[in-house]
């Protein structure tokens, strides 16, 4: 609290009348000194005191209390950043701030940090990592509560890469939008005056850099088609106050690789654009990175690594469904996979061999002969999935073309056995080179008793089956209906999901080669579909038993994989045994975070990680392996990382402010009037507005009615003495 005193006039006739009063007096007293008469002075003296106390001057003291301004001090923390010995001058910057503005009086400091790699958006929270350095959201939102008038100013501690700063035009008031509850959006300018806005750049003049710019990427494309990925890499190097440019010349080492796989090696010249093709080779999510060679003098190699994420679509599946005599469940498979609509099938019943004549009608026979060769040896590889259902051997397929189909489950095929009382008998599948890839074989016994199919510990993990409905708790048997006949088997190599009568295997699957094959060890399951006893998933069973042998990545039974939620990471594990180990996650700087996984009894175990950076997270469990990608992988903020002041250029003369290099020392902090300059050579200004409220007034007359009255006889009195000598 200060005090402040001053003189006070409180006229007790309005001001114009004093002044005419004045005029009169002022007149009679010119023509009293043009005549010369006496005591005429005298007579000024006594009409000036009687004027002066019409005035009625008084002293007004007042208790003043200064409102202090506020000085905003900005300090970013984005990840360019990181670089170098930024953070360590942004941190040595702001100390030596703080020490300056601390105490001093009528003064508010204010620190905010901003533009920190993994913050919500400012629009809402939940969503990670705005695109690019957003400073200007946080500084609105730190003076909403300050007029413009007390804003000392801002001082921004940055390397002048920010990606949010307020439009400017030559009717721009304001550089922020400061007190407004309703802001047009972050690149809009408030209308009133606000202080000036300072710069405090961290880095170093002249800094290199080498970048990859990714200029076209796919974000999706179909399995086994040419994709084009364009790319280019650029040198830079800056100079403080030019646009910044480099020599584009020579070549640099490109490396891609794809899922945490084998890198590819080449080579790309600077500054050129150059397409490369590839092809994606599976469904769902394909990560692919892509690095160059560093630079010389490279001022960082964050921007020399993109990554990108392409979602692989298969065109269609297609499936060949042969059926070896017709059967109450053969119209069941049909029905299910002509439902899909991503699937394509082409099916075939072979009733009778071609070189059998029995007499049956013309009308009654099939219109085209069995395309045996095409398909079994021409188009074999075009299919993604064979089902034998009830096929036995009646001389149609030579063993040359089971042969081939063997060879082709080795390649990636995926065949499924659907048996029936044939696969026990002489004309078994199992007698044929196919056989040799099946994952049991008959006994020869046929049960035909009334069963439930039961999962084993392994069907209650396995994507097939741990999620079937009706399947129940562990300690509970499944609510399906019976059905009644299995074939009985031995030498069993694979996985056992299902168990049927006597606990004989029902449902197998296994990977031969680079492929898959399963068997159903009954042509019973149609019952389910009929609602016998309260029938049973039959065509979800069948679907998933399908889309396992065609590689649907969903049902993987052995899996580790991660995906961004919000400020998480959200973890899954699959898995046909129970692992307790713990899921090493690495950041993209390089931290290691164990991660302890929750089995929910279904052959999945889940966790999340709270995530703070964008970029490549990398999974291990010891027997798997894992990426994922968090946040823009390619974020705006690695465009141009240089130190520069060039983007604020335009708002800092708007507002009056100034650019200093830190590498250059720090500026001295002087408090100006607000019509001052607030910048020079090795200092900065901001400004001291002077507002203050009065808590307290305390007048006094200065001229009482007995004192002028005093004051006015006495000198009339001298006038007339002087007037009578």
């Amino acid at each position: 609290m200060t005090s402040f005193s001053r003189i006070s006039f409180d006229p007790v006739f309005p001001w114009w009348l004093l002044a005419v009063l004045f005029m009169a007096a002022a007149i009679l007293l010119a023509v009293a000194y043009w005549r010369r008469s006496g005591g005429t002075t005298w007579r000024l003296l006594a009409l000036a005191a009687v004027l002066l106390a019409l005035a009625n001057p008084s002293l007004v003291r007042e208790q003043r209390n200064p409102i202090p301004d506020v000085a905003l001090i900005v300090v970013d923390q984005s990840i360019s950043q990181r670089i170098g010995e930024r953070q360590q001058q942004t941190e040595a910057a702001l100390a030596r701030i703080e020490q300056k503005l601390r105490g001093r009086p009528n003064l508010e400091m204010r620190v905010v940090r901003a533009g920190l790699a993994g913050a919500a958006r400012e629009t809402g929270a939940g969503h990670l990592l705005p695109d690019g350095t957003h400073l200007f959201g946080a500084i609105r939102r730190a003076l909403r509560d300050v007029p413009d008038r007390r804003v000392a100013g801002i001082i921004i501690i940055s390397d002048g890469q920010v990606h949010d700063l307020p439009s400017l035009s030559k009717d721009t008031k304001s550089v922020v939008d400061l007190g407004g509850s309703d802001p047009a959006g972050p690149n809009s300018a408030g209308p009133n005056s606000a202080g000036p806005v300072h710069l405090l750049l961290s880095g170093q003049r002249g800094e290199r850099d080498r970048r990859l710019v990714v200029v076209k990427a796919p974000s999706y494309g179909i399995v086994g088609e040419v994709l084009n990925l364009t790319l280019r890499a650029e040198d830079s190097q800056d100079s403080e106050g030019a646009e910044g440019g480099g020599a584009q010349a020579g070549r640099t080492g490109l490396r891609l690789r794809r899922d945490g796989g084998t890198t590819d090696s080449r080579t790309i010249a600077i500054g050129q654009t150059r397409s490369f093709p590839f092809r994606l080779n599976h469904g769902g999510a394909t990560v692919l990175e892509l690095e160059i060679d560093a630079g010389p003098d490279e001022l960082t190699l964050k921007n020399n690594r993109a990554v990108l994420v392409i979602n692989g679509v298969r065109e269609r599946l297609r499936v060949l469904l042969v059926s070896g005599e017709p059967h109450a469940g053969e119209r069941t498979w049909r029905n299910i996979l002509k439902s899909d609509p991503s699937v394509d099938l082409v099916h075939f019943t072979i009733l009778r061999p071609p070189h059998k004549q029995d007499g049956t009608p013309i009308n009654e026979l099939s219109l085209i002969a069995f395309p045996t060769r095409e398909l079994f040896q021409d188009k074999l590889d075009d299919f993604d999935l064979i089902i034998f259902d009830r096929y036995r051997r009646r001389g149609v397929l030579p063993n040359i073309y089971l042969q081939n189909v063997a060879e082709y489950v080795r390649r990636g095929g995926a065949v499924l056995t659907a048996v029936g009382p044939d696969f026990a008998s002489p004309a078994s599948l199992s007698r044929t080179p196919l056989g040799r890839i099946l994952p049991s074989r008959p006994t020869g016994n046929v049960r035909e008793i009334g069963f439930r199919p039961l999962p084993t510990g392994k069907g209650r993990r396995h994507p097939v089956t741990a999620t079937l409905s009706g399947i129940g708790a562990e300690d509970t048997a499944p609510s399906w209906g019976r059905w009644f006949r299995q074939i009985d088997v031995d030498g069993v190599k694979g996985d056992i999901l299902l168990r049927g009568a006597a606990r004989q295997p029902l449902l197998i699957t296994a990977r031969v080669g680079d492929g898959r094959v399963a068997q159903l060890l009954s042509d019973h399951a149609w019952l389910w579909t009929r609602g016998f006893e309260g029938g049973g998933p039959q065509a979800e069973l069948l679907r998933r038993i399908a889309h396992w042998l065609m590689q649907e990545p969903d049902l993987e039974e052995e899996d580790l994989r991660a995906r961004a939620n919000g400020s998480q990471l959200l973890i899954q594990r699959r898995s046909l045994s129970l692992d307790n180990a713990d899921i090493q996650v690495t950041t993209p700087s390089g931290e290691v975070h164990g991660v302890r996984l929750k089995d929910n009894g279904r052959g999945v175990e889940t966790g999340s990680l709270v995530v703070v950076e964008p970029g490549l997270y990398r999974l291990a469990d010891g027997s798997h392996k894992a990426i994922a990608a968090v946040g823009d992988m390619n974020p705006l903020e690695y465009a141009d990382m240089r130190a520069s002041p060039k983007k604020f250029q335009p708002l800092l003369e708007h507002s009056g402010g100034g650019a200093f290099w830190l590498a250059d020392g720090m500026p001295d902090i002087r408090r100006v009037k607000p019509d001052r300059i607030s910048r020079g050579r090795g200092w900065l200004g901001l400004r001291a507005s002077g507002d203050y409220t009065v808590s307290g007034v305390e007048q006094t007359p200065l001229l009482p009615g007995l004192l002028v009255l005093l004051l006015f006889l006495g000198l009339t009195m001298l006038a007339w003495h002087r007037e009578g000598r």
